[in-house]
C-alpha cells in the first residue's frame, strides 16, 4: 500500500520543506497546517506572520497572485548542533510555469517535526 507519509511522521527536514512548497503550490491548506507549528512566524520584505492561523490565511484568502508554482533550484540542508534547519533557492513562476515573476531566499528553523520559523528574502 502507498501512501504519502504524515508530514510529522516524517521528520526529515529537507522533506517537510518539499511538502511546504508543494501545499502552497497545490491551495492544499489543511496540509499547510499541519506542516507548521502554531506559533509559526514567517518574515518577509513586506509583512510579517506572527501565528499559523494569520499566515494560513493569507495564504488561502488574500495572496495577491495565487496561480504560482515554486521551482526549487536548491535545497540545503543542515543538522550541525542537532539543530536541523534548510534552505532554499528558488523561483516563483506565472500559472502557466514559464515565467519566473521572482527569485527568493527562503531559511527554514523547525520545533517538534514541524516548521517553526521562516525567513524570507526575494528580488
Amino acid at each position: 500500500m502507498d501512501t504519502e507519509p504524515n508530514p510529522v511522521d516524517d521528520p526529515d527536514a529537507a522533506s517537510l520543506v518539499r511538502r511546504y512548497y508543494d501545499a502552497l503550490d497545490d491551495h492544499d491548506y489543511a496540509a499547510l497546517e499541519d506542516l507548521i507549528a502554531p506559533d509559526f512566524v514567517q518574515r518577509r520584505p513586506d509583512r510579517t506572520f506572527e501565528d499559523r492561523a494569520a499566515f494560513v490565511r493569507f495564504m488561502r484568502d488574500a495572496r495577491p497572485n495565487p496561480d504560482t508554482s515554486h521551482d526549487l533550484e536548491a535545497v540545503v540542508a543542515d543538522a550541525e548542533g542537532g539543530d536541523d534547519r534548510v534552505a532554499v533557492h528558488g523561483r516563483v513562476l506565472d500559472a502557466d510555469g514559464e515565467r519566473a515573476l521572482f527569485e527568493f531566499a527562503d531559511f527554514f528553523e523547525f520545533a517538534d517535526d514541524r516548521i517553526e520559523r521562516l525567513e524570507t528574502y526575494s528580488r
